[in-house]
């Protein structure tokens, strides 16, 4: 029990306070992006990829755990309600989709933890998390596609892709957090 509630604290972790209206207009706006960007947008991948990953990120710092999920989940759902990123290969993306999760869940737990319980350096931790991230989609696309259940068109989606787009989408999150933390500054 003791091991939940620290975990549940790591997830509950803001790098600052926020109102519940605020919190409220962040959560809309991020499941908003989570969700909407892949549909509407879907490809290229990369430019998807980057969007999503940047506000899973911005997520993980501004959120508490309650308000985590959607975020975390609406990507992979609306990849696959929109079929368009793999094309004809969009139905073997319901293998993924757990691991997508996971995925993504690394990613925020990544921040929570290391950012802001341990407060390391922001680009170590996105160069971490986005290397977890990757690691662990690559390694299960990896070990679906020797099963047969999803064709090799996913191991490069899985792998560096996941790599490179975690990486950017934490650049652009920094930028837009630096900027939300400086106006919240000059309005104290």
């Amino acid at each position: 029990m003791a091991s939940f509630n620290t975990g549940l604290a790591i997830m509950n972790r803001q790098d600052y306070k926020l109102s519940f209206n605020q919190e409220l207009v962040e959560f809309i706006a991020y499941s908003a992006i989570c969700f909407l960007v892949p549909f509407f947008i879907g490809h290229p991948q990369w430019v998807t990829g980057i969007i999503v990953n940047s506000a899973l990120i911005l997520t993980a710092l501004n959120l508490k755990s309650r308000m985590l999920l959607p975020a975390i989940m609406l990507p992979s759902l609306a990849v696959l309600s929109r079929g368009l990123i793999f094309g004809p290969f969009t139905h073997f993306l319901l293998y993924m989709i757990p691991f997508i999760w996971a995925g993504n869940t690394i990613l925020v737990y990544t921040f929570k933890k290391l950012r802001l319980e341990k407060k390391i350096n922001r680009f170590i931790v996105l160069l971490i998390g986005s290397g977890a991230k990757a690691i662990f989609l690559f390694s299960a696309a990896f070990v679906l596609f020797k099963l047969n259940f999803i064709p090799a068109v996913f191991l490069s989606a899985m792998g560096i892709t996941q790599f490179y787009t975690a990486a950017a989408g934490g650049i652009v999150a920094f930028g837009v957090h630096s900027a939300k933390s400086w106006k919240r500054r000059r309005e104290q």
